[in-house]
């Protein structure tokens, strides 16, 4: 994962150009951000009381945006960790707002990856992937484990009855909704035998606060404990790893910070989740989610 040392710091100069070039465009744009605030306003659920008001994208979006290349506007295509790690996202992202839970434990406590995803509440969120996939938990009879629900949800199943479970176009439709929040911009471009939509950035400063809020999650604001790290954040370092595209975030890093920075990731991986959700006030959807990614 690491990359070599001389590889990072050619491509330093390069970024920090760009960085302080797409920040001078955006002083030009003016701050659109307020607009962006107001539309955003009351997305959030009550059960997210725990965020900032800086959180105004889903974590799918938030992990596409991180795997996206700033100008060609597709993520790479070497990359094929992204699509179950977004389904990831979805599971994580219904847990924190209320609306699925863990099947409740005996007894004989039974393990993470063996208990059934259970629809809390099918109250719709706003978002239509996130509805879609919660329609589909909770009309399956009987229910299955988050580990089924990801391979459900990305298609890789043998089973063709299970097929219709399948969400397509994930990553175009959370683009989609990222040029809504203008983010992202819609662009055709011409590949030698196909043409091919993409989705170019157009405000790095929402691109570049996401960036800043992991760095700072695992550096300046580095706690040590991830039941002290907000829910979020903690989910969205596991899942951005899980989908490969963690990395984009630490790049811009100076070498000792990148290393303290991976060091610290490193950490959190070798938790054991089993463990970790038995925890006071842990989300055990989100431990069985990174438990399924890490087993």
């Amino acid at each position: 994962m690491m990359t070599s040392l001389t590889q990072r710091s050619s491509g330093l100069v390069q970024r920090r150009t760009e960085a302080s070039r797409s920040a001078a465009a955006d002083k030009e744009r003016g701050s659109g951000d307020e607009d962006y605030e107001a539309r955003r306003g009351d997305e959030q659920d009550d059960d997210d009381s725990g965020d900032s008001k800086e959180t105004r994208l889903t974590l799918m979006e938030e992990v596409l945006l991180l795997g996206l290349k700033d100008r060609e506007g597709y993520t790479s295509f070497w990359n094929d960790c992204i699509s179950s790690g977004l389904r990831g996202c979805m599971l994580i992202e219904l847990a924190i707002r209320g609306r699925l839970q863990l099947e409740a434990c005996g007894m004989r406590r039974k393990s993470l990856l063996s208990r059934k995803v259970i629809c809390k509440s099918d109250a719709p969120t706003g978002d239509v992937l996130l509805d879609e996939a919660l329609k589909h938990i909770k009309d399956t009879q009987p229910p299955e484990t988050v580990q089924s629900w990801i391979e459900l949800l990305s298609g890789e199943t043998w089973n063709p009855l299970k097929l219709h479970y399948q969400l397509r176009n994930v990553r175009e439709r959370l683009a989609k909704n990222l040029v809504e929040k203008g983010v992202l911009t819609t662009e055709k471009q011409n590949f030698l035998l196909f043409d091919m939509t993409t989705h170019p950035l157009t405000n790095s400063n929402i691109k570049q606060r996401l960036i800043k809020k992991v760095q700072e999650a695992v550096l300046e604001k580095w706690v040590n404990d991830p039941h002290r790290m907000d829910k979020r954040i903690l989910a969205l370092i596991f899942l951005a790893h899980s989908s490969d595209v963690l990395e984009n975030a630490f790049a811009p890093l100076l070498d000792d910070q990148y290393d303290l920075a991976m060091k610290r990731v490193r950490q959190l991986l070798d938790l054991e989740p089993e463990g970790e959700s038995m925890k006071t006030n842990a989300n055990e959807l989100l431990w069985a989610v990174v438990a399924a990614f890490t087993k």
